[in-house]
This record gives C-alpha cells, structure tokens and sequence, in this order.
C-alpha cells in the first residue's frame, strides 16, 4: 500500500474535521438513537468532499484513468442504511449486528477489487490506513495556505471561535427572551460535565482515525487487480471430481430420506425415529445449517482449484457442483420447514429469527452459485452474496423482530406464553405486549420495559423508544408487585 504521492488536500482536512465535530455532539454512545444516522450522514458527505490535492508537477506519461466503480455508492447507501435502522427500532441486538455488518459495507465502499479475497484485505487495511492517515493529515494541515499568506489552520480556528462565540452570545439572549426557544436550545446544546467531555475526546479519537483511514484509501487505492485473478494451480479432474462425487451421493441419499419424512409427516417420524415431529425437527436444525454453511466452503474451494480448460472440465465442473447446489437447496428447504415447525411447537426467539433468516441467506447464496455455473466465471459473486446478506439484515430490521416475537408469545394459549422471556425483549415489543390478556402479566412485563428506556434526548430518540413511551405512560406501575416478584421479573 504505498499512499498518496501528496499531503491530504484542504477539504479533506476540512471534511474530515467538521464530521468528527458532528459525531461528538450527536452520537450516543451506548444506546441507539437518531444520533448514528446523523453521524454515518456526515461521514459520508466528508468522504464526498475530500478530494485528493492537486499536482503542481506536470505529468509526463498519464496513467490511465480506474475505471468508475458504480457499487461503491451503493455500498455507502447501505453503511449509512445500516447505521440508521437505530432511529426506527430499539433492539439493542439488532443495532450491534447492523454497526458490524456496516463496518464491512464501508469497506467495499471505500476499497478495491472485486474477489473475496480482496474483499477480505481491504477489510484487514484498516488499521494500516488508519495508522499511515495521522501523519498524511498532519502534512495536510501544515501545507493549508491562504491568500493573505498566513496559515490555514489558525484562521479556520479563528473563524470557527467567533461563529461560536456569536451563536453563544445571542442564543443565550434569545433563550432568555422565549421559554419555548430556551428549551430548544438547551436540548441541542451538550451538556457540559466532565463525563460529556471525556466523551467527546473518545468519540473524536476514534472517528477522526476512522474517516482519515477511509480517505487515505479513497487518495491512495491499493492495486488489487492480483487477488482478482481466479486462475492458478489448480488439481486434476479426478482428484476433485471423485471426493465430491460421492459427496453429492450422500447428499441425494439424505435428501430422499427428507423427502420420505416431508411427505409422510409425523407419523412416519413416530414409525421410523420415536419421536415427536417436533423433537424430530429440534434435534437436526443445527446439524443441518452447519451442513450448508459448510457446503458453501466446499463450493468455493471447488470454483478456486478445479480445472475449467477444457469442455470436459467444464461439463464435469457444471454436472457436479449444480447437482450439489441443488440438493443443498433441498436440505436448505427442510431446515426451514423443520425451524417452522420448531417456532410452532416451542415459539420464536430471538436466536430461532436470526438462524432461520441465515438459512434463507445461505439459500440466496447457492441460488447465485446455479446462475455463476452459467458462463463459471462470476467475479461478481461474492459482492453479491455480501449484498443478499444485507438486505436480509435490512429486512429483518424492517419486519421489527422483537415485534414479531412478542405477537408470536401472546397469540400462544394460555400458559405457554413465555412472560419472562417478552420481559427481556425490547421497546420495540410493547404495541404487542400491550395486548396480553392477563392484566397482572402485561403491567409487569411494560414496567420492566419501561425500566430500559434509557436517556431521553434528541440523539436517542428513535421511533420504536417513541412508540413504546406513549403506550407505556409516563408512570407504570404493575397491579400486583408480589406476583411480578414471585415470577422473577428482575426487580
């Protein structure tokens, strides 16, 4: 990774600067909130601005120009997607998962390449970027002139004290003039402590390296083109086609006996195993999404050595890694009909949501596999698998799963419905929850909710806290506390 040939232009600097200025005052650190989206909105306008500085020497061979990469903004779309799903919902859960999926979406936004591989290190980039940024900026910062000839940086500073200095002045007269504007204004404005400001020196420590790191790479983009390459050692046909020849045999064995057992239902598992259709379907989900996330290694490891030169080659590599992909998808299929059959027997959780929309993922994903085998070559593939897997992560936060769970608990009869497990959901479960039919149970359930509503303030506000809030009140208090500590509500 050599780096830029020149220092960070002026407005990266200064896109750069005033996005950290913005995180500071607007992300919530621990809690979800509208405070991210802003915050991944100002990232993204900064990384827009900075603009590689202008050479001053005269090029004597022109390099070609990259050609333009039309995913990566729509790979930004998504980081800042993914950062946004904490103003809609409040589940903890779901906005951890959405902030790491997002860290791999800014990658392939600001990266090159087009391999898994160079997906991969890109992702492992990071930190060198990060590293190399500091003194690239800092070279940035000092070569910033203006025409009067004094330095940049102190007039940038000047200029921002006295916009300060004058929102202060005659935002404090106009607070004390209007009730209604005093109360605005001191919700927009920081609170002043020292936790705040310990605060905000972590959150400019860590997003100021972060959109530096994002922008070195956007002046300075690695050559991938190497990684891309899907042609190298590869084995004889044989050597590949005997293993996973018999693997394909075992899979259409196991696939017949699946389809033996969907369409003779429970009572061919009660004749066959002993076991209820739910035990039955219990006892092999997990052994079966670990079979098609494992499938899935095979199948890369297949496309990477297996030769294609010749039309033999190529008939044996689409006859079988197409029938291997075809029945994983039935086995896809019968773990989704088992979990369904799991959820109606035991009800959802969180765990049992999250697994099932993997295996519709691992499902998308050997649906691309078949139209790959098409032409073989599919550089496009795992970008695309990355891309299905957001958009079911995407989906997922807009189905609202604690929602979902909570609808799913209070529509079992009476006596299976899992009143401690709905207390430990989110305040995104509560127009639900509202609906229980024991009083006793739904006053426990929302004051324990109501007890996890965090701070109030715009840069937690979210529309899931919002919702959630009106429903509860202001003042919950169970019916019966005895009965809420009996069956161990945690208060």
């Amino acid at each position: 990774m050599p780096g830029p040939p020149r220092p960070a232009s002026a407005s990266t600097v200064v896109a750069i600067g005033a996005a950290t200025a913005v995180a500071a005052l607007s992300l919530p650190l621990g809690q979800v909130g509208v405070g991210w989206l802003v915050t991944a909105v100002a990232g993204a306008i900064a990384l827009l601005l900075a603009r590689p500085a202008a050479s001053t020497i005269p090029v004597l061979v022109p390099r070609p120009a990259e050609p333009v990469r039309w995913d990566r903004p729509l790979w930004a779309v998504a980081t800042v997607a993914l950062l946004g799903v904490g103003t809609f919902r409040a589940a903890g859960w779901l906005f951890a998962l959405c902030v790491l999926t997002s860290t791999i979406t800014f990658a392939l936004a600001i990266g090159a390449g087009r391999s898994m591989r160079a997906v991969a290190t890109t992702y492992l980039m990071a930190p060198v970027a990060i590293l190399r940024s500091a003194p690239w900026l800092g070279r940035g910062l000092a070569r910033m002139r203006r025409p009067g000839g004094g330095p940049a940086p102190m007039r940038v500073i000047g200029t921002l004290a006295v916009s300060v200095l004058l929102l202060v002045v005659f935002g404090v007269l106009f607070a004390s003039a209007d009730p209604a504007f005093a109360d605005l204004f001191a919700t927009v404005l920081p609170e002043i402590s020292v936790d705040g400001v310990f605060r905000w020196i972590f959150i400019c420590c860590v997003t100021a390296p972060v959109l530096g790191g994002a922008a070195f790479l956007r002046a300075a983009p690695p050559n991938l083109t190497d990684l891309d390459r899907t042609e190298g050692r590869t084995v004889n046909r044989l050597e590949w086609a005997v293993p996973l020849g018999l693997l394909t045999l075992l899979f259409a064995t196991f696939v017949a006996v699946q389809l033996a057992v969907l369409f003779g239902g429970e009572s061919h598992v009660l004749r066959t195993a002993g076991l209820t259709y739910a035990e039955y379907a219990r006892g092999g989900f997990w052994q079966l999404c670990f079979v098609t996330g494992l499938t899935l290694v095979v199948l890369a490891g297949a496309a990477r050595w297996a030769p294609r030169r010749t039309a033999g080659d190529r008939a044996v590599f689409r006859a079988i890694l197409g029938t291997l992909t075809v029945l994983t998808l039935v086995i896809v299929a019968s773990s989704l009909i088992r979990m369904q059959v799991y959820i109606d027997t035991y009800g959802l959780t969180r765990l049992r949501l999250l697994v099932a929309r993997c295996e519709v993922w691992f499902g998308v994903i050997l649906l691309l596999v078949l139209v790959a085998g098409i032409r073989i070559r599919a550089p496009w593939l795992p970008r695309a698998a990355i891309g299905a897997g957001v958009l079911a992560l995407l989906g997922l936060a807009a189905a609202n799963p604690d929602l979902l769970i909570a609808r799913n608990q209070v529509d079992r009869p009476a006596g299976r419905v899992d009143v401690g497990y709905l207390a430990d959901l989110s305040l995104d479960a509560v127009p639900a929850i509202d609906g229980l039919a024991d009083p006793e149970d739904r006053t426990c359930v929302l004051y324990q909710l109501s007890l996890n509503r965090g701070e109030d303030g715009w840069r937690t506000w979210n529309l899931g806290r919002a919702t959630a809030l009106t429903l509860i009140g202001d003042d919950p208090h169970p019916i019966n506390p005895d009965r809420c500590e009996r069956t161990r509500y945690g208060y």
